[in-house]
């Protein structure tokens, strides 16, 4: 009786021994559940936020967003003068302003002097608000393209 009695309390023992590496186990396989579950959404929007990053470098790379976000002012052509950033304006010419452009610079290559233009028209190009929070119908100054004229005498050699 007494090997009995031994033999069940060794058995206990045993159980008892073994009882933290089963519930071990158990937490290790859970918690690999939910970490992967947590992990993978995480993983997805990582992805597409280094996607989205990687296009917005190429478009600027081929010069598709050169203009963007800005006041460009273009001469009779066509041809852009100069670029001024919409954040740095207070407020935006009108039709007949006189403005002070630096164009290229003085020097030989220079096709647009600094001086004097005047504000024949301008024009406002407007797109979806994309932001969170924004209305139903919101939209959002993305360019302004304003055609001047030079009012700076002819220079001659």
């Amino acid at each position: 009786m007494s090997n009995l009695a031994s033999f069940r309390f060794n058995l206990s023992v045993e159980a008892i021994d073994r009882m933290p590496h089963h519930l071990m186990s158990l937490i290790a396989q859970y918690s690999s559940v939910v970490g992967f579950m947590i992990g993978l959404p995480i993983m997805a929007g990582a992805y597409f936020e280094s996607l989205r990053a990687r296009q917005e470098a190429r478009r600027a790379l081929e010069g598709t967003l050169n203009s963007a976000n800005c006041l460009e002012f273009i001469a009779g052509d066509g041809t852009c003068i100069n670029l001024v950033p919409l954040e740095t304006l207070h407020s935006l010419p009108r039709e007949g302003d006189v403005l002070l452009l630096p164009g290229d610079g003085v020097g030989a290559a220079s096709v647009f002097l600094p001086g004097a233009y005047l504000v024949e028209s301008i024009e406002h190009i407007y797109t979806p608000a994309e932001r969170k929070g924004a209305g139903p119908h919101e939209a959002r100054l993305t360019k302004a393209v304003a055609r001047v004229t030079s009012l700076n005498p002819a220079m001659t050699a």
